[in-house]
């Protein structure tokens, strides 16, 4: 299988809304947070039935981040 890498600029404020729409699509394998100094921040591995309660604390982490950064990067590595 070929994996395909993307990358978007995100605002702090926008950062939880994106996230929540790239686990919706289903196909994404893993998230990576990167600040505007191209620091990883954080990096969320997501498997095949990640759902409900499961993606309770991985929002919540990306939720703190948001409050910290004005501007991030998300690179996502699809399946």
């Amino acid at each position: 299988m070929t994996t395909k890498k993307d990358t978007f600029e995100v605002k702090g404020e926008d950062l939880i809304a994106k996230v929540k729409e790239l686990i919706n699509e289903g196909n994404v394998r893993q998230i990576s947070i990167i600040d505007k100094n191209g620091k990883t921040i954080v990096i969320l591995p997501l498997t095949l039935g990640v759902v409900g309660a499961v993606l309770v604390p991985v929002l919540a982490a990306v939720g703190a981040i948001a409050a910290l950064v004005t501007e991030c990067t998300i690179k996502v590595e699809r399946k």
